[in-house]
């Protein structure tokens, strides 16, 4: 597939569907994306598990939103074992790298693609209990660790993936469990991205801690970037 710069970047949504009522308000993935994670979730309901999205496609202003929220304080920032992370006192390049290793940048989410899935099972919920998307939830000891193991076992035969599993020790970013990644249309998205791609979806836009984004961007890409 080929994706120009508006669809790597989450500002438009022409390259997608929405999934089936009930999220067709909520939710959309790409085409063949879509088509697959119906399939997915066909088979874990025959294994006894509700496999929802909680989020899917994310366009530029949510991420932006997101991003400008955490680098401004109005957002907790966590570490890797869910607890918050005080950003008082530190520099902006300090705070980039405290949110960069669980948020990507406005315009370099891979959920900009419509081929990534954040899931989970709301019927493996306890009573009161919301959705945290923390690793604990989804490792032994969790209410998702069941749901785990059979992602584990089913997703290949999808054509899935978890990319952030296991990933390469040169990068700095957190586990997500909960994140399933389209693979075929993913790689092809992830060969047309770039820093030049990201700097120019930048251009008139208000993103917080802008000019140090950009004097660190090529260490950015080398340490937060999938």
């Amino acid at each position: 597939m080929i994706f120009n710069a508006q669809m790597l970047s989450g500002k438009t949504r022409c390259h997608l569907q929405p999934l089936p009522c009930p999220f067709s308000n909520q939710h959309a993935l790409q085409g063949e994306a879509l088509q697959a994670f119906i399939a997915l979730q066909q088979s874990a309901a025959q294994q006894g598990f509700n496999l929802q999205p909680a989020s899917s496609f994310r366009d530029f202003q949510r991420q932006q939103r997101i991003w400008n929220e955490k680098f401004e304080g109005r957002r907790k920032v966590h570490d890797d074992e869910g607890k918050p992370l005080p950003l008082e006192g530190l520099s902006d390049w300090e705070k980039a790298q405290a949110i960069l290793r669980w948020s990507a940048l406005p315009g370099g989410s891979r959920h900009h693609w419509g081929t990534e899935i954040d899931i989970f099972d709301p019927h493996l919920l306890p009573p009161g209990q919301q959705l945290q998307l923390e690793p604990w939830e989804y490792e032994r000891g969790g209410y998702f660790f069941e749901l785990s193991e059979f992602l584990n076992e089913a997703l290949a035969r999808f054509d899935f993936t978890l990319p952030f599993i296991n990933v390469s020790e040169r990068l700095e970013i957190g586990r997500e469990p909960w994140h399933i990644s389209y693979l075929p249309v993913a790689e092809a998205a992830r060969r047309q991205f770039g820093p030049e791609l990201l700097a120019a979806a930048w251009q008139d836009e208000e993103i917080a801690g802008k000019a140090t984004l950009i004097s660190h961007m090529d260490d950015i890409f080398e340490r937060f970037y999938l």
